[in-house]
């Protein structure tokens, strides 16, 4: 944790040197008051000087007003300080997820992540509020208490240096033992996290099978290790403020037993003794501050180790150092006996991937579920990189591109087809911000949209809820492969985007997207048949290598694989 604060709260140096100076002035004041309550009861309660009793009250109260303006404005310099930290620490914690491949963000897991860019930020921005608010008062006033009780009575002060070191043990050892406690809570927070991610996300499968009470079983156990860990902290912590209230307790008995015997014998003021309790109780104020701080610390100290893992995790795809500038646009893509597999996997996903698209060819790959096929083309954008062989894109390996010149020449319709909350039209123009309404509806009227668009009361302006969950599954695609069309990239890749449409709009799609990117290049993922047999080139995957390759005559030929295919989804005759 040192190291995050010590990072992030550098450019807020000046406010948190005004905010200790104005907490040095609070403990000033706290101290040099018991002193005057002293005087007041010793000079001018016990020898009837009612002109002093008023000059030196009139003096307290200036100084209690000194001491609530600089508590009013260190608070509100304070609270400055400690969202500002939340605040920046969140958008950096943002920035570099952004800038990880999908290796790791499966690595942490997108629940995690989600928890360490809220709740472990949060854990962390509380401590630093109550550090420079609360805490950072509690050492000045421990040390002046200490200094003023000595000064005082050296004898009465000895009660200090015994209950000081044994609330000190106490809660090093609670702290020693909650530290890996919160460790683990955070941990439990990540899998309710992700359980009730699943349950939302997978409400409808959950419900079609009939899983309910399931999930319902699921959460309740992850729920239940977290709440069963949660209690084991607070029980620790339980029984932490009886402890501190006991040694104050006992502290002040001792004071006023001891005290008394001073006063009778003659050898200590009234007053003095008064400004002795106060001072005691401001020091073990400062220890019950100070307690606070231990029960927070820890955990913070874990959600700050959680963070820093993040912002030391170096993303495995990143610009080159010198990425090659100004390649032609020219849509051609190569696979040079491209080997793949995934991180810590045994065997690889792919081996001896080896073929060319040229500039406005359309290539379609096909395959059973597993053969790899998304993972093949998840490696043209880079969101992996291949663990043998080399992509290229223009002639050019995709690892020599810096990634937005090479995320500019592809525009991509995801097998998943993800639309963002907002309009219709916020979502097409992700693909080209500067577009107009015209030629939105010329984008949507090509992709099979229109109608449908037309149809909602808003148009263009209708609303589209988190991941699209308010259109159907047909109306997300033809929505996605606008979205792409709007980029208008050389290179275009379709993952199985056409699986959720009717044979009727799928030949109509095809038929528009053959004149609306004429000369563009083309690369479909598809299962059915009918959808590619048109392609210039078919590759038929099988268990992670190229089984054949060819158009749809030429495969009908030569490959087994690719007529089995066929008979199985458009009968034997066609097949033979």
């Amino acid at each position: 944790m040192k190291r995050l604060l010590s990072e992030r709260l550098r450019p807020y140096w000046q406010r948190i040197v005004l905010i200790v100076f104005l907490v040095l002035l609070q403990a000033i004041a706290s101290l040099y008051l018991p002193t005057l309550n002293a005087d007041i009861i010793n000079e001018g309660v016990v020898k009837g000087d009612t002109g002093y009793i008023l000059r030196t009250g009139a003096l307290m109260l200036a100084i209690t007003l000194l001491f609530v303006l600089a508590a009013v404005v260190s608070v509100y310099n304070g609270s400055k300080v400690a969202m500002s930290l939340g605040r920046d620490v969140r958008a950096i914690l943002f920035r570099k997820v952004e800038t990880f491949s999908l290796a790791e963000v499966n690595r942490f897991g997108t629940p995690s992540l989600i928890t360490r860019t809220t709740n472990d930020v949060q854990h962390v921005q509380m401590v630093v509020l109550l550090s420079l608010n609360v805490i950072l008062l509690a050492p000045m006033t421990m040390v002046g208490g200490i200094i003023m009780s000595l000064r005082l009575n050296v004898s009465l002060s000895s009660v200090v240096f015994v209950a000081i070191p044994v609330l000190l043990v106490f809660l090093a050892l609670m702290v020693r033992t909650a530290l890996p406690l919160f460790t683990s809570m955070q941990a439990k927070i990540d899998r309710v996290n992700q359980v009730t991610r699943e349950v939302l996300s997978g409400i409808r499968v959950i419900r079609a099978f009939d899983r309910t009470r399931h999930e319902e079983a699921r959460f309740r156990e992850a729920n239940r290790d977290l709440t069963e860990t949660t209690l084991r902290v607070n029980r620790l912590f339980a029984l932490m403020f009886p402890m501190v209230t006991i040694v104050m307790n006992l502290s002040t008995v001792a004071i006023m037993w001891f005290g008394g015997k001073q006063i009778a014998e003659g050898a200590m003021p009234i007053g003095d003794l008064t400004a002795f309790l106060t001072y005691i109780i401001q020091i073990l104020f400062a220890v019950i501050m100070a307690t606070i701080l231990f029960v927070m610390v820890p955990r913070a100290a874990a959600s700050a180790e959680r963070i820093q893992e993040v912002l030391d995790t170096e993303p495995t795809i990143v610009d080159p150092p010198d990425p090659v500038r100004d390649v032609p646009l020219v849509g051609s893509v190569e696979f040079r006996d491209v080997e793949f597999r995934y991180p810590h996997a045994e065997e690889p996903v792919l081996t001896g991937i080896d073929f060319s698209v040229e500039p406005g060819e359309t290539v379609a790959i096909i395959g059973s579920t597993g053969c790899g096929k998304s993972t093949l083309i998840s490696l043209i954008p880079r969101f992996y990189d291949v663990t043998g062989g080399a992509v290229l894109v223009d002639g050019v390996d995709v690892r020599r591109f810096a990634l937005k010149d090479l995320w500019r020449r592809i525009g991509l319709v995801p097998q998943k087809s993800f639309l963002f909350s907002g309009t219709v039209a916020d979502n097409l123009r992700h693909g080209d911000k500067s577009a107009s309404d015209e030629e939105l509806w010329r984008l949507l009227e090509t992709a099979q949209a229109r109608d449908f668009v037309e149809e909602m009361r808003e148009g263009l302006e209708a609303e589209i809820a988190q991941g699209g969950a308010n259109v159907s599954g047909g109306q997300r695609q033809r929505l996605a492969i606008a979205r792409a069309l709007a980029k208008r990239a050389p290179i275009n890749i379709f993952d199985d985007s056409f699986s959720a449409l009717d044979f009727t709009t799928d030949a109509r799609l095809r038929a528009a997207l053959a004149r609306e990117m004429a000369g563009t290049t083309q690369i479909i993922v598809a299962q059915r048949v009918g959808t590619i047999m048109h392609a210039d080139k078919i590759i038929v995957l099988e268990d992670g290598t190229i089984a054949a390759m060819g158009t749809h005559d030429e495969l009908l030929a030569t490959s087994d694989t690719y007529r089995e295919i066929v008979a199985s989804q458009l009968g034997e005759e066609t097949a033979a």
